[in-house]
């Protein structure tokens, strides 16, 4: 790629340049209308720019139209020329972006909006604290500014600014041309290169290595023993001389030469820790053939042409690279007795180096794999190359768009350390994305310095500080969606958590009355708690009684743990009657004889509750559960009736159970609720609703098998949206 700056640079590096003569230079090929628009917004900011001048005392009209002249020579459209052109409008007046607004098209002003935005780069930290590696961070600003934008125009138009920046950084303080050399280094250079735009990738590395290692850089230059332009005329003499000869031998190919850059060379030296004079790619050419069988013919056809350099050759295609790259490599000795390195691979092998799922660059800059981050990056390579054949400007601006990126939001902390967060995340989001515990003491939060709700939606590039109060826990009101407070399902799950165990010693005092009731049914001796707790895979014995308490340990499974053999046993009583047998209801009640039963409507046991049987007057035996709150109120009297009673062997029994669900008011939550009981094959029996303000409350009667059913139910409906809460209830 050849610049039309550099071409054409006695018409921009005069102290008043000439931009007619300018516009002149890049009318060719160019419609009528785009050249008045170019025209127009050449007039415009002269207006603004006359007596101005960028770091470095360059006239900032001068800067500009080199500026503009990098976005011409990537082929991009008038209305990104005229963008690059009023980029420094905004600055030089603080109503100029209003008066490009008014003065050009939406998508001009869109464009030079974009590029102000893109400047907050300089207010970004790097975050060198221990906590956030430098490569992490970086990464991460890449990824802002690449989200922050609607058009990956902008993006270019930023690095056209930033080359042509680099250009003049001779002129500045040390430390302003080590700081900006850095940031290019580190920031723009990669965009470049993800993007594919090879000459900007190249120039902005060359130069920050100039400016960063001033000596290092100067004695590569010495070693090249040759300019650029006499490397390139070489590297063009060797693709006449091989393409004649691929020819030839009836092998259809397209040779490419691969100049290599000062800052390339110096990251191969560094990589491979070898010396200049072993690097034999200084000079490098690149063949694509049609098929596998002919990148084995041209490697011969190379090989008799010049003689290759022992110990340089790869075969990548028989044992590709980790990250599936496919060539050959080979290094030869060349005209003139130079080494020339050349590479041989098909069109696909190239399609999957340079675009595929960003494998190149992953390989080349290194750090961690992210496979969606990398095909986006893909798609946009493949826009870019797209751009010549598209004529249509107003096509070509939808499919720069760049809503791609659009499903995360990259946010800033007080410290500078970019946070990703999930589109339309909110400062609750990124608190507990930050701590759990921060999160749930939150109470509110800044936002670029100003408080905000805290179901505000976030922006890229905001830099967000969380308020929080010593101690505290979270609203219930967070887990409404109608209020928009959480989007993150993630900090949903933790806020659920914190309700779900926040009665903890409450949870674990009702485990320990469950445990001693059983085992006095039972008639056993409890082992300790620790080695229950243990039994079932809890680290604290609180931890085993809670879970009980909660109903996530069955009483069942405790029954079924205390009957192992080899568990002493205290029998309770001597039975008077031997246990009748099972009758219609399937309850085995110790001590009667032939007796009706039926199920206690406040407490409705379902197998396997711990059950006990109560006798009444005229209306047999009421079947109660063991820790129904009316049977512990019963006076002694009334004590005396109760009789021991256990589930006998139930036969496609159906039991009646209460479920209270606690949730958000919202329309349709009754009937997702109801299509839950229809997936599972449940039959409702009865609801009742009540709606106070933004809650609801539900009571619901239905019919089910067996305890596990009824768990499985609960466990569903906590999935419904807007659902808080959803238990077991008693009458």
């Amino acid at each position: 790629m050849v610049y039309v700056a550099q071409s054409h640079s006695h018409l921009i590096h005069d102290e008043n340049p000439d931009w007619q003569a300018w516009l002149t230079s890049i009318a060719e090929g160019r419609r009528e209308e785009e050249l008045v628009l170019l025209h127009r917004s050449l007039a415009f900011a002269e207006v603004f720019y006359a007596g101005k001048s960028v770091a470095g005392g360059v006239g900032l009209m001068q800067h500009t139209l080199g500026t503009a002249a990098i976005v011409a020579s990537m082929q991009l459209d008038h209305e990104a020329i005229a963008a690059a052109v009023l980029h420094a409008v905004p600055d030089c007046d603080a109503t100029g972006l209003t008066q490009i607004a008014e003065a050009f098209s939406p998508a001009v002003a869109q464009l030079v909006d974009g590029v102000a935005r893109m400047g907050q780069i300089r207010e970004y930290p790097t975050a060198d604290d221990a906590s956030t590696g430098k490569g992490e961070q970086m990464e991460g600003l890449r990824k802002m500014l690449l989200a922050m934008v609607e058009d990956i125009r902008v993006v270019l138009i930023k690095l056209a600014k930033r080359t042509q920046t680099m250009r003049a950084l001779v002129l500045v303080d040390e430390k302003t041309r080590h700081d900006m050399a850095r940031e290019t280094q580190d920031i723009f250079a990669p965009l470049a290169s993800r993007l594919g735009v090879w000459q900007i990738k190249w120039e902005l590395e060359d130069l920050s290595f100039r400016y960063l290692e001033p000596e290092l850089y100067k004695k590569i230059a010495q070693l090249l023993d040759e300019r650029r332009v006499d490397r390139e005329r070489y590297i063009q003499e060797v693709l006449n001389q091989l393409q004649d000869e691929l020819a030839r031998n009836g092998v259809h190919a397209e040779v490419n030469g691969r100049p290599k850059h000062i800052y390339s060379i110096y990251r191969k030296m560094k990589r491979k820790r070898v010396d200049f004079s072993e690097v034999y790619d200084v000079r490098a050419v690149r063949v694509l053939v049609g098929d596998l069988k002919d990148c084995y013919t041209a490697l011969g056809v190379v090989h008799s042409l010049w003689q290759p350099i022992p110990g340089e050759f790869d075969d990548y295609i028989a044992h590709p690279k980790g990250n599936f790259y496919r060539s050959l490599h080979t290094a030869v000795i060349g005209p003139e007795d130079k080494a020339l390195e050349v590479q041989i691979r098909t069109g696909e092998m190239h399609q999957h180096a340079e675009m595929g799922v960003a494998a190149h660059w992953r390989y080349k800059e290194g750090g961690k794999q992210d496979a969606r981050f990398g095909e986006k990056i893909a798609w946009l390579r493949q826009i870019l190359e797209w751009k010549e054949d598209i004529h249509d400007a107003g096509d070509l601006m939808e499919r720069f768009k760049t809503e791609l990126f659009h499903d995360t939001v990259y946010v800033l902390t007080p410290q500078g350390k970019v946070v990703s967060l999930t589109a339309e995340a909110t400062p609750l989001d990124f608190a507990y994305h930050i701590h759990t515990d921060l999160g749930h003491r939150c109470r509110g939060a800044k936002v670029d310095g100003h408080i905000m709700p805290l179901n505000h939606r976030l922006q890229n590039g905001q830099r967000v500080e969380i308020l929080a109060a010593k101690e505290g826990g979270p609203s219930r009101d967070w887990l409404n969606p109608a209020l928009g407070y959480i989007k993150s399902p993630r900090a949903r799950a933790k806020i659920r958590h914190w309700f779900k165990y926040q009665h903890y010693q409450e949870d674990a005092g009702r485990g320990r009355e469950m445990l001693e009731r059983e085992a006095h049914r039972l008639g056993v001796e409890l082992p300790t708690l620790d080695k229950l707790a243990r039994t079932f895979s809890f680290a604290r014995p609180e931890d085993f009684l809670a879970a009980l308490g909660r109903g996530n340990v069955t009483l069942r499974q405790i029954a079924v743990l205390l009957r192992e053999p080899g568990e002493p046993r205290k029998p309770l009583a001597t039975p008077q009657h031997a246990v009748t047998p099972p009758h219609s209801s399937g309850i085995l009640v110790q001590g009667v004889g032939n007796l009706m039963t039926s199920m206690a409507k406040c407490c409705k046991p379902v197998p396997p509750d711990a059950i006990v049987g109560y006798v009444t007057h005229g209306r047999g035996m009421v079947i109660h559960r063991q820790d129904c709150p009316n049977l512990l109120r019963f006076p002694q009297a009334k004590r005396d009736r109760l009789l021991t009673a256990q589930w006998g062997e139930q036969q496609d029994a159906a039991y009646e159970a209460l479920i209270e669900i606690e949730g958000h008011d919202r329309q349709g939550l009754l009937r997702d609720v109801s299509e839950v009981f229809a997936r599972e094959k449940v039959n409702m029996t009865g609801a009742r609703t009540l709606n106070r303000g933004l809650q609801a409350w539900m009571r619901l009667s239905v019919t089910v098998s067996d305890l596990g059913q009824l768990e499985r139910l609960l466990h569903l409906l906590m999935d419904v949206p807007g659902v808080m809460a959803a238990r077991r209830g008693l009458k």
